[in-house]
């Protein structure tokens, strides 16, 4: 009884360690605040503009890269509403499309929809960074599981956006996104 109980505590230890972890130093915990003081400052209707390419890779659970793909978005603004385009190509041929609504609101706050996103997308603009978190449900030849997502674009010096991405399904990283985003034009 007495080793039952010692594995037990042991295994509530590690657990709380783990997620303090991943609370304190892991991707999940960062803010748009921690972004606040950077010396470049990411304007979506400048840098999210026209036709752009982005070129990425996908991890699986295990770390691996799974797929990679190149997608061409184009980007147009109406007032505070964006409309992205987007058409990716996968390394296995594989296409699909999607189309975002971005509306930006006060204080760098912006709200977003996607036919394949469950509800409204909430995100935020603050320095060189934009993030947003929205369930996403995948397709149904893959399963059609609804996987919440961290999304992070980070504006380089040169004007190139890195995008990291991460997908969680019952609080587990199930996958993983790193792509740059950057003007057709420029590419």
């Amino acid at each position: 009884m007495m080793d039952m109980l010692q594995f037990a505590l042991g295994a509530a230890v590690v657990a709380a360690i783990w997620l303090a972890r991943r609370r304190i130093t892991d991707f999940p915990a960062q803010k748009p605040s921690d972004y606040a003081d950077d010396y470049t400052v990411f304007d979506m209707r400048k840098h999210l503009d026209g036709a752009m390419v982005c070129e990425g890779v996908i991890f699986g659970p295990a770390g691996r890269v799974t797929s990679s793909f190149v997608a061409d978005f184009n980007v147009t603004w109406d007032g505070d509403t964006a409309c992205i385009e987007e058409h990716f190509v996968y390394d296995d041929n594989t296409t699909q499309d999607r189309t975002w609504t971005i509306t930006l609101g006060e204080t760098g706050h912006f709200t977003a929809t996607a036919p394949d996103v469950k509800g409204t997308a909430k995100g935020r603009n603050v320095g060189a960074t934009v993030q947003s978190k929205y369930t996403i449900r995948l397709p149904d030849d893959v399963g059609g599981h609804l996987l919440n997502t961290v999304d992070w674009m980070y504006l380089t010096g040169d004007g190139t956006i890195i995008n990291r991405s991460q997908f969680r399904k019952f609080g587990v990283k199930v996958a993983e996104l790193v792509a740059t985003i950057r003007r057709k034009d420029a590419a």
